[in-house]
């Protein structure tokens, strides 16, 4: 069976990786590259294994994350979907119909607006948590701290210098912890930008039976 191994050493993959952390550098968005991915991997698989996913799954979930972003060279918009596709055409010969079928619902389900959430796997609500918990310093491209300023995204992502996820498998609960600057950034500019992610934080742990907290600076906020 293919792994996560096999993903990550394929050309075809890799040039839409590199591709895409050029076409959103260009746009001046935060990193999509292999930093991002590896470490939504490394989340996903550690999610997986905690809560108590079969090996296979936790392997599938690490694929998913590696590969939930190459789609956005294409597009930026409905970059879920592009992923999705590329995903079938590069590797349709190598999974089952099955899990073929459930790592790209998962990639395509990783980006949607709140009205077409609709859990129905168990790697795509791992993926969203995975994902969206990846909020730190080094997502940010732009070097000038002037430069930096001037973006909202910029400023929150540059003002969290620690970023971790922690699941209590006995308490049911999946808990975000974040570090934020807030000499460069009020924490409302967190909620500002990212009350959506948050929101589907929540839904992908309920799905998994868990409940979703957020705390920041030490203080718990959801």
């Amino acid at each position: 069976m293919i792994t996560l191994n096999d993903i990550k050493n394929n050309p075809q993959v890799l040039a839409f990786i590199k591709q895409t952390n050029k076409t959103l550098a260009d746009l001046s968005y935060t990193d999509h590259g292999l930093r991002h991915l590896n470490l939504v991997a490394d989340r996903a698989g550690y999610i997986a294994r905690t809560i108590g996913l079969t090996v296979r799954e936790q392997e599938l979930s690490m694929i998913a994350a590696f590969c939930h972003d190459m789609g956005n060279f294409l597009s930026r918009s409905h970059h879920n979907y592009f992923a999705a596709i590329l995903f079938y055409q590069t590797f349709k010969d190598k999974f089952s119909p099955e899990e073929m079928t459930v790592v790209m619902q998962a990639i395509s389900n990783h980006d949607k607006q709140q009205e077409d959430i609709n859990f129905v796997n168990r790697i795509a609500a791992v993926l969203v948590l995975a994902d969206k918990s990846d909020v730190h310093r080094s997502r940010v491209i732009v070097k000038n701290v002037e430069e930096i300023k001037k973006d909202i995204h910029d400023r929150v992502n540059y003002a969290t210098t620690n970023s971790e996820i922690k699941v209590d498998r006995q308490k049911k609960a999946i808990t975000l912890r974040l570090k934020i600057d807030t000499n460069f950034c009020p924490i409302m500019e967190y909620f500002e930008i990212f009350t959506d992610r948050m929101i589907f934080c929540r839904m992908a742990a309920e799905f998994l039976g868990y409940n979703f907290g957020l705390v920041i600076n030490k203080v718990r906020l959801l």
